[in-house]
């Protein structure tokens, strides 16, 4: 409810066109409103992924409606309304997927340096801060050893502020941005930290940053970068809950490189995430480990409308433990060993009918099940080790 009194009153203050008061035409000119759906359909061969797949999903469904209007030409309001269904994980309720003011504070034709304030998207490897949208992802589904959707929320935005800075130089352009707040913790990050819906609930323990450093040549031809954050994040636990109150502590970190031309792009990234687990009781105990994972990704543009693409990923709950064994033998056998690892091959492809439609295919190929949602898939005994996923999606945008 918060969240939509929070954009209600955003899009109130931007008001329709049709409302101008008298002589505010110049500060409504700038005014622009954009929205999107998307419906897919998802089968798999085995285990659950956006819903009850094995015998057809369709509960994968994203409306947005998002709004934008510079105040002056050193300040510009912008926000999102999200209504996203996927599986068990999210029921479609609308929520403020971002909604912020972005404050120039110097500008120049070399440099420009500016903060920005209230929900932000954290700008993590390539794609997250355009993840929500699907005309800007390479895909139906992003490389989920990366971009996991079962914790999509935690990484997406946080509450607070992020400064950042552009130099613009002939050999390119440099970015930095920091940043720190309170990021958005829903009941996902239970199922996927605890791996249980225990009683209770997780707050943050007061230790979030966020970092991400950029470069590229003139036309963004070539770019690499560096993200990360860091979060605590603290359990409080429930009066049936059988653990105490424990923290996990969070440093997610990505390496990016993309390579474009006019015809294809090349893309991969790679992800650290050391996690420690303090201080839940004997049925938790302290735990650390480093969960890995990466990929390469290309995407040819057959024609200006058509687009085939190309993916293969790893994930690794463990990088020092790849085949999972270790993982299954410290839960006594509980967790099958391919619960720790995912090894995936993705071929898709995309038709933008026109302007305002696009429809995609797109077939995975899995060994493993480490990207799937313990939220929706809660019986380990009917996990499969190999499985396909196939998908087709349609989107529409104004």
């Amino acid at each position: 409810m918060r969240h939509l009194l929070l954009i209600t009153a955003f899009l109130a203050m931007l008001g329709p066109t049709s409302a101008h008061a008298e002589g505010s035409e110049s500060l409504w000119d700038g005014l622009q409103v954009h929205g999107f759906a998307s419906q897919a359909a998802i089968w798999t061969s085995e285990n659950r992924f956006f819903g009850n797949s094995p015998e057809t999903s369709f509960a994968f469904t994203e409306i947005g409606l998002n709004a934008s209007l510079p105040i002056n030409p050193r300040i510009l309001l912008s926000g999102q309304l999200l209504a996203r269904r996927a599986g068990d994980m999210y029921d479609g309720t609308p929520e403020l997927d971002y909604g912020l003011a972005d404050i120039t504070l110097a500008s120049s034709n070399e440099q420009r340096w500016g903060v920005r304030v209230g929900r932000v998207k954290n700008p993590l490897g390539i794609y997250n801060e355009t993840r929500d949208v699907p005309f800007t992802r390479p895909g139906i589904f992003l490389p989920q050893v990366i971009y996991y959707d079962k914790i999509r929320n935690l990484a997406l935005s946080t509450d607070g502020l992020m400064f950042y800075g552009e130099s613009y130089i002939d050999q390119g352009a440099l970015s930095l941005t920091l940043g720190g707040g309170q990021p958005v913790i829903d009941d996902n990050v239970g199922w996927t930290f605890l791996r249980n819906n225990y009683d209770g609930e997780f707050q943050t323990d007061n230790k979030t940053g966020l970092v991400q450093l950029w470069y590229s040549t003139p036309g963004e031809r070539f770019k690499f970068g560096l993200s990360g954050i860091m979060l605590s994040l603290r359990f409080d636990p429930g009066q049936h809950s059988p653990l105490r109150s424990g923290t996990t502590d969070i440093f997610y970190w990505i390496a990016s490189i993309q390579y474009d031309t006019e015809d294809w792009t090349l893309s991969a990234e790679y992800l650290r995430e050391p996690l420690a687990w303090d201080d839940y009781g004997p049925l938790f105990p302290n735990f650390k480990t480093t969960v890995e994972g990466y990929y390469l990704q290309g995407t040819y543009r057959i024609r200006p409308n058509i687009e085939l693409l190309m993916r293969y990923e790893e994930g690794f709950a463990n990088r020092n433990d790849r085949d999972g064994v270790r993982f299954s033998t410290r839960t006594g056998g509980l967790f099958p060993p391919f619960a720790g690892f995912s090894k995936i091959w993705t071929a898709g492809l995309r038709w933008d009918i026109n302007r305002q439609w696009m429809v995609r295919a797109e077939y995975q190929r899995h060994h493993g099940t480490f990207v799937l949602s313990f939220r929706e898939n809660p019986d380990l005994g009917q996990l499969r080790e190999y499985w396909n996923l196939f998908a087709v999606q349609a989107a529409f945008r104004f």
